[in-house]
């Protein structure tokens, strides 16, 4: 199996050939590597044949990120530029899912903290967006995300909409994610500690690991989280969200696992296989008969 090494976990027993139907691929680390402003992004090895391979085989596919630096029509730009061929309505961030679940819940007015990646899902889902620095006015939710020109203001504003009763989320809680200098740090998960911190109220997360990510961008695609092949880097997002959910993990080591890392967990923990590339999914057997 060269690179490739197969771990037991619960779902071994299962066939996960016969029971693919889709794929959900983490960004940073799995498919690409980008800088840690995300200005732009570096393919890596093999992606670009994955995804002609899932094209020619008629497979659903989904790009889960957990930034929200970009909204996903940015970041679908962003890959197509880096030769992946991914549209708009493949592409997913925390953001995009936010908008959906607090739309959902009735959300009338969110107090953002972040960029326009993070912010314009929101509005484009009709909900009225409050900015840290627009005139003062009550909220009902508090959104944390991508904001690194974050002033002390803007966390205080928070921490006061949060004291006044409103619902605190984030986009991701993560506190590294995988650039091609290395790591680099989860501006929202910083933030939102601090808030957690003086709050002492829990956020809700909108990303991975979380199984409301899961099920929104599986249910995007017409599937079930069983049917679905979840690939990535990071142990403790994508990989977690997968075993949670009952999806076989494939993790990936090129961005911030390695196999000794991967090891060391407690096997129900593990990804059922580990590759050195997200290319070398193409020999990995996991790949179900055309359906062209």
């Amino acid at each position: 199996m060269g690179n490739q090494q197969r771990l037991l976990g619960k779902n071994e027993n299962q066939d996960p050939i016969s029971a693919t139907q889709g794929f959900l691929f983490d960004v940073d680390g799995t498919l690409v590597l980008g800088d840690s402003d995300s200005n732009g992004y570096r393919m890596l090895p093999g992606a670009d044949s994955v995804i002609a391979e899932l094209r020619r085989r008629a497979l659903p596919f989904a790009c889960l990120t957990n930034g929200s630096g970009d909204t996903p029509r940015e970041y679908a730009d962003k890959l197509r530029a880096a030769g992946l061929d991914v549209t708009e309505k493949e592409m997913w961030t925390p953001a995009s899912i936010a908008a959906r679940y607090l739309k959902a819940r009735g959300a009338s007015r969110v107090l953002v903290l972040g960029m326009p990646g993070v912010w314009m899902p929101l509005k484009e889902a009709g909900i009225e967006v409050l900015l840290p620095d627009d005139p003062p006015a009550e909220v009902d939710s508090v959104l944390v995300g991508w904001h690194p020109e974050v002033r002390f203001r803007h966390i205080e504003l928070a921490c006061e909409a949060v004291w006044r009763g409103a619902k605190l989320y984030v986009t991701s809680g993560a506190i590294l994610f995988a650039t091609h200098r290395g790591r680099g740090i989860g501006v929202s998960g910083a933030l939102v500690a601090m808030i957690s911190k003086v709050t002492g109220k829990r956020a809700a997360i909108m990303g991975k690991p979380a199984q409301l990510a899961m099920r929104t961008v599986v249910a995007s695609m017409g599937l079930t989280p069983g049917n679905v092949i979840v690939v990535g880097d990071d142990p403790n997002l994508e990989i977690a969200m997968a075993r949670v959910a009952g999806s076989h993990a494939v993790a990936v080591l090129t961005g911030l696992a390695d196999r000794s890392s991967l090891d060391a967990l407690p096997p129900e923990r593990r990804p059922h296989l580990i590759l050195g590339n997200v290319g070398e999914l193409l020999t990995s057997g996991l790949f179900p008969a055309s359906r062209a």
